[in-house]
């Protein structure tokens, strides 16, 4: 296993980062106990997690788990959704929420910090300076590490970080984008904004919500799955060209010898400016085709390789307003 450093903070984490939002959902309590056990064994350090996973169930769980090894490890989670009948102000980034939040979720993971703490979505109705010295205060009485933020558009999390800078406040050290082979939104401004920021980055959905497990294809319908059952991640990733790339894609992981899952893993680890993927399991057997990603090489060939798979059809554009907008 290699550990990286995250952002200015001096931790280092393993370059795995497992996501625990199937504890207590897909996954009961036993299998969540032996898919953290089989982390711990294969050196994962860093485990995510979030305050509405299950209900406040994943939180729970991972809380027990940790007991035992709490200094060894690193954990994260959320705020910012609602839990379901929650009053009107049980919701966002403003400071009400944020304090109470946090309480709920030191006493659900049986300790007494979490090493990052993210707003798990840009809340317009909250000043930033406020969200940002609410979490600051949390740094000062040791409630958390760190901030961090995941959902962001580069231009928010650069706002934040001037913030932060002028008023002399704990800053955003790491960030969690959606980041796969399909979803490559990221590499414009939030990949380089992190590099330029040492920021440290742990990139969610690397498989495409399944996309890009080898299950799914231009050719391929099975009749269960994500994106069969979640009519969210049907429309998310249900475009005809994604099916086509992830066609393309698990038909050079197998020619090549590889798993798909563990090949579209290290697909993602391989950009420069991710610190660790969030891989997530519903079972053991899924969490190891997952880990297996580190078996893998990526130099810059390669990765350019199945980069070409993803060709998003670019719009039809009248030749006169190519001319035009190509002088400005």
């Amino acid at each position: 296993m290699e550990y990286k450093k995250i952002g200015n903070t001096g931790i280092k984490v393993s370059s795995l980062c497992f996501g625990t939002m199937s504890f207590g959902g897909e996954a009961d309590e036993s299998t969540s106990k032996a898919m953290f056990y089989r982390c711990r064994d294969k050196g994962i350090n860093f485990f995510d997690c979030a305050d509405i996973y299950n209900g406040g169930t994943s939180e729970k769980i991972l809380g027990k788990l940790i007991s035992d090894c709490r200094d060894k490890i690193i954990i994260t989670s959320k705020v910012y959704f609602a839990p379901k009948n929650a009053d009107m102000n049980a919701k966002g980034a403003n400071r009400k929420h944020i304090m109470l939040s946090i309480e709920k979720s030191l006493k659900r993971l049986q300790t007494d910090y979490i090493d990052f703490y993210f707003i798990h979505h840009f809340d317009e109705n909250a000043p930033l300076d406020k969200t940002l010295r609410a979490l600051d205060d949390l740094v000062r009485s040791g409630k958390i590490l760190f901030p961090a933020v995941s959902n962001f558009a580069a231009w928010q999390i650069a706002k934040s970080l001037g913030i932060s800078a002028k008023d002399s406040l704990a800053r955003f050290e790491c960030i969690q984008p959606m980041y796969n082979l399909v979803k490559r939104q990221a590499e414009v401004e939030i990949f380089p904004l992190a590099l330029s920021e040492n920021l440290g980055v742990i990139t969610y959905s690397p498989l495409g919500a399944g996309l890009l497990t080898g299950k799914y294809s231009s050719v391929k319908n099975p009749q269960k799955g994500r994106l069969v059952e979640n009519n969210k991640y049907g429309i998310r990733y249900g475009n005809e060209w994604m099916m086509k790339t992830a066609f393309d894609f698990s038909n050079y992981a197998n020619k090549h010898g590889f798993n798909p899952v563990s090949m579209a893993i290290a697909w993602v680890a391989s950009h420069p400016a991710v610190t660790a993927p969030i891989i997530g399991a519903r079972n053991v057997n899924q969490l190891d085709d997952s880990i297996n990603s580190l078996q893998i090489k990526i130099d810059s060939e390669i990765r350019d390789r199945i980069s070409s798979f993803s060709r998003e059809p670019q719009p039809a554009t009248d030749r006169n307003e190519e001319l035009v907008s190509s002088n400005y």
